[in-house]
């Protein structure tokens, strides 16, 4: 099981990426919001997406969820 965050700025387009424990780019965000502790990072983004209905997997660490 992993830890995942959400950015809680979003990027250009709109989109708030999700990211899991230990990603390059989570150290990157100031402004985060912890989702819990997830099997599967299609569950973390499950759960951004209640905050965030434009939230996606981070395409370093969730890459099968992300989106262009």
């Amino acid at each position: 099981m992993s830890k995942y965050n959400v950015n809680e700025t979003a990027q250009n387009n709109g989109d708030h990426e999700v990211h899991k424990e230990g990603c390059y780019w989570l150290s990157k965000i100031s402004r985060k919001k912890y989702l819990g502790t997830y099997l599967a990072y299609y569950s973390a983004v499950v759960e951004a997406k209640k905050y965030y209905s434009r939230s996606k997997g981070c395409k370093t660490c969730s890459n099968k969820c992300h989106t262009s």
